[in-house]
């Protein structure tokens, strides 16, 4: 990344993770948001000290060996901390007489040392103050189920602010048809002089198309929004999303794509315009949404199945008292707005005993995209392809009654300066 380079191998552990959360998380009945990168590294650091059945649990979660996981976490973590626009943290709790292993101790990455004190309301307090912290405010508490046996509580938190390159406008606008017709909802609309931004993906549930909105000279990062046919499952939408950030996947860049609707909310045809130059036009929506996830009730995704088992020690490398898991949780949030993206998660691991008018002259491309039904997103390192978040968006946000747009806008024409594109002719 920016100042330290993580390896393509972790790279597609840890978008593999976010695949294959998707495939659990997102139903596409509801909204949701997670980030696996902000998972992986806890789990690599547990799988450093587990053993037995667990240490191989933990494997198959994390997609690389359990021996080289710690080194894995230490340098992915080292990498985010290099990421412009990005926020990175971890954190270790323990009760005063656990004993850690120096081994296991010593590959921990830096950041936060401290002692729970069995008193819980002032742990809880001390807890949710390092999340508010660490994320800005934007995770106000540690997604962790403290208990009086509570041993040790491992932690990541990760915070992104970007502002676009290109702004959007924003105003109030009603959907005409689909499952969001009739809503009034804060509408994003820009014009860029390129279809570089636009492609189209193919993935199992058919094509998706693939915006890419690029954040601005002072970050390394990107937000994708994906819209898949209106029949496709939110999962395989995001799957091939990933799979198009990291260039795994079937492909075709916008300059390339043929007239007509190449893809899902896409048309693209000839325009009289004032300029050669093609165009693309963008409409969504403005979303904030937030989700509250229990690892345990998928724990076999995590490998932490297990591990839950409070009948057993399964982590000999970490301390020489038993330790099984109570309790592993991620609270994360997402926002998408005319001006930039926030998005942030904490995760928690808690280990228990056991865009003057003249006549246009030119002809030129112009592609219209519009977002008007669920979609989703993925917050992406631009340089290595590491999704940083994910979701899916079922709500866009209403317009405030009354009020004229963020920027005083009135609703422009959907194509301001030129003429609707005209059908190919075959």
């Amino acid at each position: 990344m920016t100042t330290t380079k993580t390896s393509g191998t972790t790279v597609r552990a840890v978008n593999h993770l976010s695949t294959r959360w998707a495939s659990r998380a997102a139903s596409g009945a509801e909204g949701t948001v997670f980030t696996a990168a902000g998972v992986w590294p806890l789990l690599a650091l547990l799988a450093d000290g587990a053993g037995g059945p667990a240490r191989e649990e933990l494997t198959q979660a994390l997609g690389i060996p359990a021996e080289d996981a710690a080194g894995a976490a230490r340098e992915l973590l080292a990498a985010l901390a290099g990421v412009r626009g990005l926020s990175a943290a971890t954190g270790l709790w323990t009760q005063a007489d656990l004993r850690l292993k120096a081994g296991w101790s010593a590959k921990l990455p830096p950041g936060t040392r401290g002692t729970l004190t069995y008193d819980l309301a002032r742990d809880t307090k001390a807890l949710d103050g390092w999340a508010s912290d660490r994320t800005g405010g934007l995770i106000e508490r540690m997604p962790v189920n403290l208990q009086p046996d509570t041993r040790l509580v491992l932690a990541s938190a990760l915070a992104l602010t970007l502002k676009w390159k290109e702004p959007f406008r924003e105003f109030p606008g009603r959907v005409s048809d689909g499952p969001w017709a009739g809503r009034a909802v804060r509408q994003l609309s820009r014009t860029t002089p390129s279809l570089d931004p636009v492609r189209v993906a193919e993935g199992p549930a058919g094509p998706v198309t693939v915006l890419e909105v690029t954040g601005a000279a002072d970050t390394d990062l990107d937000v994708h929004l994906l819209l898949g046919g209106p029949a496709a499952p939110a999962a395989d939408v995001l799957a091939t999303g990933v799979a198009a950030a990291t260039g795994t996947g079937p492909l075709v860049g916008g300059d390339a794509l043929a007239d007509g609707a190449p893809g899902p909310g896409l048309t693209i045809g000839a325009v009289r315009a004032f300029s050669p130059q093609p165009q693309l036009s963008v409409s969504t929506v403005a979303f904030s949404l937030s989700a509250e996830h229990d690892l345990l009730e998928d724990a076999a995704l995590f490998g932490l199945l297990t591990a839950t088992d409070h009948n057993y020690g399964h982590f000999p490398g970490i301390s020489t008292q038993p330790l099984a898991i109570g309790s592993a949780r991620q609270s994360a949030m997402a926002r998408f707005h005319a001006a930039g993206f926030e998005a942030a998660a904490v995760t928690a691991v808690a280990a228990r005993p056991g865009g003057a008018a003249r006549q246009p002259s030119h002809r030129a491309r112009r592609a219209e995209l519009r977002f008007d039904r669920p979609f989703g997103f993925l917050a992406v390192h631009r340089a290595s392809g590491l999704v940083l978040a994910a979701g899916w968006v079922t709500e866009p946000e209403a317009a405030a009654q009354g009020r004229p747009g963020a920027a005083g806008l009135l609703a422009p024409p959907p194509f301001p300066g030129v003429r609707p594109p005209v059908p190919p002719s075959h």
